[in-house]
């Protein structure tokens, strides 16, 4: 392990972030808490009162950057991510820190890689955003489908949850975001069609057969980032995304002890090669809470080095995908992951 094992986490109040702060400390590494505001910073839940905490905003670099001295990662769970994806990277790379962040914004994934990558490099950190539910999760499970490969004919993700309890941050996120969202087409980024296809997707349990709609995230930005993919078309089943629409949804609740809602997901991943198919497919519980585990894995490998060296990169491409699909799914509390082929 780095001998720095302090881990800012940006957002740490917030629902993402507190199950991130628990997460680390579960791994054994210091969790320094982070965030805008004083006030939600002093009302930290009892079990994180002993962790130091940093109040700053994203609007002063010199501020931000002084803010982020001292720890050897930065785990950014604040959104909307286009307000502080940047910002706070660029102030990471900057002192030496490598960061992570859980989002699903593609205009974001794009900025970091086109910005930041020399950058990381020159500063031999690591930038790796949306290693998460929305983004990483999938771009591993392509990643580990493909077994070495760096190419596929044909690539589809389909996500499905049984509801959608959106997080207030989740629905202002959803509001801020309104560039077009891309797809891969004959090789290369593209303007998602208007309107947006839909069709029928058999999932496994839990969820069988259902409608859904295509809406790629921000793993189209990553996995275009390292694999060459002729097409890649992401599905989200259209219940839980009348869920996310209905201003009157309530927001997660918990019913466990890690605060986990009842939520369960299916993110399943179809590639196709030549004349084979290769089917990996990830099934869980509550895509907040999961997605603490998956970017602490990934702050954790990047401490210890086992990664593959600096830049702005994507998750399948800075982690063996394999290896921690494989730590991930130790704990089957965490997610299960199932692998099928055929010709």
């Amino acid at each position: 392990m780095n001998a720095n094992n302090r881990v800012l986490v940006y957002g740490a109040t917030g629902h993402t972030g507190r199950f991130v702060v628990d997460e680390l400390l579960r791994r054994g590494l210091t969790p320094v808490v982070a965030g805008r505001s004083a006030e939600r910073l002093a009302a930290v839940p009892s079990r994180h009162a002993a962790l130091e905490r940093r109040v700053v905003g994203v609007d002063d670099a010199d501020l931000l950057r002084r803010a982020v001295v001292g720890v050897g990662a930065v785990v950014n769970c604040a959104g909307p991510f286009l307000d502080t994806a940047l910002p706070l990277a660029r102030a990471a790379v900057e002192v030496g820190a490598h960061y992570l962040d859980v989002t699903a914004e593609q205009p974001v994934v794009r900025a970091l890689y086109r910005d930041l990558d020399g950058p990381a490099r020159a500063a031999g950190v690591a930038v790796v955003p949306a290693m998460a539910f929305y983004g990483g999760l999938a771009d591993l499970l392509v990643t580990a489908a493909l077994d070495g490969g760096s190419g596929a004919d044909e690539v589809e993700v389909a996500i499905g949850l049984d509801r959608w309890w959106p997080t207030a941050g989740t629905r202002t996120t959803g509001e801020r975001n309104t560039a077009a969202r891309l797809v891969i087409r004959g090789g290369g980024l593209t303007a998602l069609e208007s309107p947006a296809p839909t069709r029928t997707w058999s999932y496994p349990a839990p969820l069988g057969d259902r409608s859904v709609v295509e809406l790629p995230f921000s793993e189209v930005i990553t996995i275009a980032r390292h694999l060459d993919v002729g097409e890649l078309r992401s599905y989200l089943d259209t219940a839980s995304l009348d869920d996310l629409r209905d201003a009157d949804t309530p927001a997660p609740t918990p019913t466990d002890e890690r605060g986990r809602s009842a939520q369960r997901f299916v993110v399943d991943v179809v590639v196709r090669r030549g004349t084979t198919t290769l089917r990996t497919t990830a099934t869980g519980r509550d895509i907040y809470a999961v997605s603490a585990p998956i970017v602490v894995e990934g702050a954790v490998r990047l401490l210890d080095g086992r990664h593959r060296g600096p830049g702005a990169v994507a998750p399948g491409e800075a982690f063996d995908a394999t290896d921690i699909l494989s730590t991930l799914g130790a704990d089957a509390d965490v997610i299960t992951v199932s692998r099928e082929s055929s010709r």
